[in-house]
């Protein structure tokens, strides 16, 4: 009974997200507190309250994409833009070019990716970006970054990101 409901509320957040959770069903279909302690990890991997939308997004749009080639960069993609960010950020931050983006957007670019990266090139822009967000800011970017990669890793452990998707950015 319990499994049904929940079916239909990851039905829901499919339509929401866009694309398929296909993976978050298998886990549910094998282990009911696996997937439980799963869906604990959601409230972190949304925790953004100082942060604006666009830093934040372009964020997790990088880690993802580090991650993955396709679903999961389509459900950041189509988060960002339900928060308002625009079309064209989302296009500079799917093709690599901070260069097009504004100089807070490409710092916040150049930061995540360094960081997914583990370059060390994230010392400085990480003052920058605690200048301009505060610690508060910057501990939610930081969340961000890391709980992007969590749903991509997931899916390739369990035989689910098998392919690269184009990914879309609705206008």
């Amino acid at each position: 009974m319990i499994r049904k409901l929940i079916l239909k509320r990851l039905d829901k957040e499919e339509r929401s997200l866009g694309e398929s959770l296909d993976y978050v069903r298998h886990i549910l279909r094998t282990s009911l507190p696996a997937f439980f302690k799963f869906a604990l990890f959601t409230p972190l991997s949304q925790h953004r309250r100082k942060l604006p939308p666009a830093p934040y997004r372009v964020a997790r749009i990088v880690a993802t994409r580090d991650e993955d080639c396709g679903t999961c960069v389509q459900i950041e993609v189509n988060l960002a833009r339900k928060d308002g960010v625009p079309a064209e950020v989302i296009r500079a931050v799917l093709n690599n070019r901070p260069e097009d983006l504004t100089p807070e957007l490409a710092d916040v670019h150049r930061f995540a990716k360094a960081v997914v990266e583990a370059s060390g090139g994230e010392g400085e822009l990480r003052q920058r970006l605690r200048e301009r967000y505060g610690e508060e800011g910057l501990v939610e970017m930081a969340l961000g970054i890391a709980a992007a990669r969590v749903f991509p890793v997931t899916k390739r452990a369990l035989g689910y990101a098998t392919s690269c998707d184009l990914v879309t950015v609705k206008v």
